[in-house]
C-alpha cells in the first residue's frame, strides 16, 4: 500500500471526529468565560473611591491606615499597593522594583487562559476547514463506489461537511469576542495599577525629601 493509499484511508474517516473535537473545544473555551468571568468579578473592583481615600491617607502620611486599607480592598489593586507598603521604607529605587514585579505577577494572573481563547478564536474556523474537507473526499469516495444514488449521495455528504464549518465559526466567534472582552480588562486593571504604583512612590519620593 502506497502513501496515497494510506493517506487516503486516514482521510475516510470523514469529518464526525473533528466535530467532536471542536464540541469538546467549545465546552473547554465556556469553562474558560466563566472562571475569568467570576475572576475578574471578584478582582476588578470600583478604583476611584479606593485610590481616592489611599492618597488622602497618604497626603496626611497615615501609613498604617492605608495600608489596612489595601487590605479590607483586596483584589490585584489592594495586593499591589500592600506590596508597596511592605518596601516604602527601604527606599523609592527598591519600592519601584517590588511594585513592578507585583504587577507583572498580577497580569500573569489576569492573562491565565486568555492565550488559550485568542488561539481557538483564531484557528477554529480552520479546524471546521479540515473537517470539511475531509467530508468532501469521503462524499466523493462514497459517489466513486456508489452503484445507486448518483448525485445525492455526494450532496447529502457534503452538507454533512459543510457542517463541521459552521461548528468552526460557532466555536470561533464566542471565543474571539470573549478574548477581546478580557484583554479590555486586563488593560484596565493594569492601568489601575500603574495608578495605586505611581501614588505610592510619590509619597515615598516626597517622604525621603523631607
Amino acid at each position: 500500500m502506497g502513501i496515497t493509499q494510506i493517506l487516503l484511508a486516514i482521510t475516510l474517516v470523514g469529518s464526525k471526529w473533528v466535530l467532536y473535537l471542536l464540541l469538546f473545544l467549545s465546552v473547554f473555551s465556556i469553562a474558560v468565560m466563566i472562571e475569568r468571568y467570576r475572576f475578574f468579578r471578584k478582582e476588578f473592583k470600583g478604583i476611584n473611591p479606593f485610590l481616592d481615600e489611599l492618597s488622602d491617607h497618604l497626603a496626611k502620611g497615615e501609613i498604617e491606615p492605608a495600608r489596612s486599607l489595601a487590605e479590607r480592598y483586596g483584589g490585584c489593586e489592594g495586593r499591589v499597593a500592600l506590596a508597596g507598603f511592605q518596601s516604602i521604607s527601604r527606599g523609592p529605587a527598591v519600592l519601584e522594583e517590588r511594585l513592578a514585579g507585583a504587577k507583572a505577577e498580577e497580569k500573569i494572573g489576569m492573562e491565565k487562559y486568555l492565550a488559550f481563547l485568542g488561539t481557538l478564536g483564531n484557528n477554529a474556523p480552520f479546524i471546521g476547514l479540515f473537517g470539511t474537507v475531509l467530508g468532501i473526499i469521503r462524499a466523493f469516495h462514497d459517489l466513486a463506489i456508489s452503484q445507486v444514488g448518483g448525485p445525492s449521495v455526494v450532496m447529502q455528504g457534503i452538507s454533512e461537511a459543510l457542517l463541521a464549518t459552521a461548528i468552526g465559526l460557532f466555536v470561533a466567534i464566542p471565543a474571539v469576542i470573549a478574548y477581546n472582552i478580557f484583554v479590555g480588562k486586563v488593560k484596565r486593571v493594569s492601568g489601575n495599577l500603574e495608578r495605586i504604583s505611581q501614588v505610592i512612590i510619590n509619597f515615598a519620593e516626597a517622604d525621603l525629601k523631607k
